[in-house]
């Protein structure tokens, strides 16, 4: 399987991230779009990632898909080393708690979001591992802006 090379990675977020940011937060694309800061399982070091979510009520959920690579995605690692992670989402800014979902909800969940958007499908397909879903929690004394 081809994976782009970290620089051409790094270089990609940089300019989504840019553009989110530049909005306000809104979207600008037909794919919801959040970005997700953890802290690096290793350097502690806080890395930003734009990622696809799946709105489920108040819960933000995001997909560790990698695009059906073998292995997960660094953002995977660091939030399970540090579960304490910064939404940002249109317009709106919070600490959230991750929460890898338990089998059941993982599968109920992962059906849901392929559904809507058939490549989570093909990604499950590509690959030997069970996809990990990551359900973002608002902490509780997070105001909503």
């Amino acid at each position: 399987m081809n994976e782009w090379p970290a620089s051409q990675w790094r270089e990609r977020n940089e300019k989504v991230i840019a553009e989110f940011r530049a909005n306000g937060g809104n979207q600008t694309s037909a794919n919801p779009l959040l970005l997700l800061t953890t802290n690096g399982a290793k350097s502690g070091r806080p890395h930003i990632t734009p990622l696809m979510y799946l709105s489920e009520g108040d819960r933000f959920v995001v997909f560790a898909s990698k695009g059906g690579n073998p292995t997960h995605p660094a953002w995977y690692h660091n939030l399970v080393a540090n579960p304490t992670v910064t939404v940002e989402v249109s317009g709106d800014t919070f600490e959230a708690e991750a929460v890898i979902a338990e089998p059941a909800e993982r599968d109920r969940i992962y059906a849901l979001q392929a559904e809507i958007f058939p490549m989570f499908a093909d990604y499950q397909a590509k690959t030997e591992r069970k996809i990990p879903v990551v359900i973002l929690e608002r902490q509780a004394d997070q105001p909503r802006s």
